[in-house]
């Protein structure tokens, strides 16, 4: 995925919320004596926040921004599979249809007969939103 690396899934934990953060930063996490960012991603697509239940998790991720990498945790409401999809395999995104802004679509992929939608996290945390993470001291 080139800028973005999946490093784990972890059950929901409690958040301690940081003022003065876009809507779409839940707050921070402890992750083994880091803290680490948390993005709802249902708000940053413009949609309602994540109710937390039963499969609510975080996928923390590694993010290149300014030449350094810098862990992230996406909150959301269930995680099925990760899963490596070959280039060949991913077709363009619909400009209608999705639940998606199209925005944020890299692409489609059929996975086991049914299509999977593929983000652009580069365009998901976009730069700007990175600089806000940043200025508020919550990039390591």
């Amino acid at each position: 995925m080139g800028i973005l690396r999946v490093r784990e899934i972890i059950a929901y934990t409690p958040l301690t919320s940081v003022p003065m953060m876009p809507a779409s930063v839940r707050g921070v996490i402890n992750l083994r004596g880091s803290v680490v960012p948390v993005i709802d991603l249902a708000v940053r697509f413009g949609r309602q926040s994540v109710a937390v239940g039963q499969r609510t998790c975080f996928v923390i991720v590694e993010v290149e921004h300014e030449g350094a990498t810098h862990i992230l945790g996406l909150m959301v409401d269930g995680v099925n599979a990760v899963m490596e999809i070959a280039a060949s395999d991913i077709e363009p995104a619909p400009a209608f249809g999705t639940r998606v802004q199209t925005d944020f679509i890299a692409g489609m992929a059929r996975v086991d007969g049914n299509f999977v939608i593929i983000l652009d996290i580069g365009r998901v945390l976009s730069i700007e939103e990175m600089a806000v993470i940043k200025s508020g001291d919550l990039l390591e």
